[in-house]
C-alpha cells in the first residue's frame, strides 16, 4: 500500500495543554487550602469545602489534559486517518454535527452501521475547517440527514438535459411544396448536372 501525504494535517490546539497546566495548578492550591483548613486547630472538623474545589480542578486538568493529547487527524484524497486509525471517504455514511462546535464533536455513521464520535481540540477556525472537510470529502454520506449533492447544492447546478434545437420554418407551405416538387424531378432525373456532363 502506498503512502500518500496528507492534505491537510490537524493535530490538537496546544491551548488545552496550557488550560490543564492552569488546572493542575488550581487543584494543587486547592488541596494546599484544604490542607491548611483541616490542620488548622480553631477548626473542629476535619472536613473542608476547598477539598471540592480541588477535586473539581483536577478531573478538569485531566479532561483537558485527555483532550490535548488527542492523536492528529489527517485528510487525505481517499481517506481519513485519526491517529493509527483509516477510513475510507466512501465507508461514511452519515456526518451528524453536534451541539459541541469547539472542540469539535461529530458522529461518523461507517457502512458497517458503526457510529463514532469524531472529537478534535482545536481552535474555532480549525474545527470550522475540519468540519467543512468531512463533510465535502464524504461523498457518499448523508450531511446531518441531507444528501451530500443537495447540502452543497450541487443538484440545483447541474446541467440541465440538453433539449434539442428548435426548429423553425424557413419557408411557406407553398413554397416548400414548390421545392419537394423541384426535388422529385432531379431525382427523377438520375443526376442534376447532367446538362453540364453532355457539354463535356
Amino acid at each position: 500500500m502506498t503512502v500518500s501525504r496528507p492534505l491537510v494535517r490537524y493535530a490538537p490546539s496546544r491551548h488545552y495543554l496550557w488550560m490543564a497546566l492552569f488546572a493542575a495548578g488550581g487543584a494543587a492550591l486547592a488541596a494546599w487550602t484544604a490542607m491548611r483548613w483541616t490542620a488548622s486547630p480553631s477548626n473542629p472538623s476535619p472536613w473542608s469545602p476547598a477539598w471540592i474545589a480541588a477535586g473539581l480542578f483536577l478531573l478538569t486538568a485531566a479532561c483537558l489534559l485527555a483532550a490535548a493529547l488527542r492523536p492528529a487527524i489527517e485528510i487525505h484524497e481517499t481517506h481519513l486517518v485519526i491517529g493509527r486509525r483509516l477510513i475510507l471517504w466512501g465507508d461514511i455514511r452519515r456526518v451528524d454535527q453536534t451541539v459541541w462546535n469547539v472542540p469539535l464533536a461529530v458522529y461518523l455513521t461507517l457502512a458497517d452501521q458503526r457510529r463514532e464520535l469524531l472529537l478534535y481540540p482545536g481552535d474555532p477556525d480549525t474545527c470550522a475547517g475540519l468540519l467543512r472537510q468531512l463533510r465535502r470529502f464524504s461523498r457518499e454520506a448523508l450531511i446531518d440527514g441531507i444528501p451530500h449533492r443537495q447540502f452543497w447544492g450541487e443538484s440545483a447546478t447541474a446541467e440541465p438535459k440538453q433539449l434539442p434545437p428548435a426548429r423553425y420554418p424557413l419557408l411557406r407551405p407553398e413554397d416548400e411544396e414548390e421545392v419537394e416538387r423541384m426535388f422529385h424531378r432531379l431525382k427523377s432525373v438520375g443526376r442534376i448536372d447532367q446538362r453540364n456532363s453532355d457539354d463535356k
